[in-house]
């Protein structure tokens, strides 16, 4: 009988490129692919060290010069709204989401279309088409779903908030959220986040993890105004008591060599590092 090892994913890094958090800076991304039947286990992995998915591909930030950028999480069972988190809920009351399958439709791209149009219309994604919207949201090897949020008072019954969002062993992952732009004053993506927090209560699940939180950008500032969030520096997860803790995270001191790096990644059924 013919015995074959699994074979290990192989990690590449991107290009130098304008950071599009911070001024001035340039920055890179170690990434992998996502693909067969170790999929999902290579990506729960992962996102425990900091990695996030794109489509088939997991990436975490891996600038020559600065760290600013750390993976962001809440811990669900000490997550509690603050006073104005309180007012976004009252505000949002009318939205009621429901979970779909990671199946692009067209009142889906019309409502990712109105938002980029308005608040990221020289973004990486502004000129992006149904066809790479639907890539984005179908083209998954893993457990995902596409949560869809509606206006109760309003009767067609369109989308007006979505949320691509993967399931993970530990917790939610937010991919991508957008909304529709008018909701702007009532905190749409404060709200999002409160509401996968429930979501997770009710599925046992102890983590909603955020995408990247960057010390020093206004876009990034609000993800530290949870409880019981934590941030992924250092190799480890840790608690966002005081953001200044992280200030050191651009000077270029606080970087390693990428081959320390990949060096440090744990990966399906390996132990873990000392």
């Amino acid at each position: 009988m013919q015995h074959t090892l699994p074979i290990a994913p192989q990690f590449y890094v991107t290009a130098p490129q304008p950071c599009p958090y911070l001024d001035g800076r340039m920055e890179r991304k170690l990434f992998t692919a996502l693909q067969g039947d170790a999929a999902v286990e290579l990506n729960d992995k992962l996102s425990k060290q900091g990695f996030r998915r794109s489509q088939n591909v997991l990436y975490r930030p891996s600038c020559s010069d600065c760290a600013a950028c750390m993976s962001a999480r809440i811990r669900v069972a000490d997550f509690k709204p603050s006073r104005s988190q309180r007012r976004v809920l009252k505000r949002n009351a009318n939205l009621k989401h429901r979970a779909t399958s990671p199946w692009a439709t067209e009142d889906q791209y019309e409502l990712f279309r109105k938002y980029l149009d308005q608040r990221h219309a020289d973004g990486g994604m502004a000129d992006m088409d149904m066809f790479e919207f639907a890539a984005m949201v179908e083209e998954t090897p893993i457990r995902s779903r596409v949560v869809e949020y509606t206006d109760v008072t309003r009767e067609d019954g369109q989308p007006v908030a979505a949320c691509l969002t993967d399931i993970l062993d530990d917790g939610l992952s937010m991919v991508y959220s957008f909304f529709e732009p008018s909701l702007e004053p009532n905190s749409p993506g404060t709200y999002l986040i409160l509401d996968h927090v429930e979501i997770a209560r009710e599925l046992s699940l102890p983590y909603v993890y955020l995408g990247y939180w960057v010390p020093g950008s206004a876009k990034m500032g609000y993800k530290a105004n949870f409880a019981g969030m934590e941030v992924f520096a250092g190799g480890r997860w840790q608690d966002l008591v005081s953001p200044d803790k992280f200030s050191g995270a651009v000077d270029p001191l606080s970087t390693e060599p990428i081959a320390e790096q990949v060096a440090r990644i744990e990966l399906p059924g390996s132990q873990p590092a000392t």
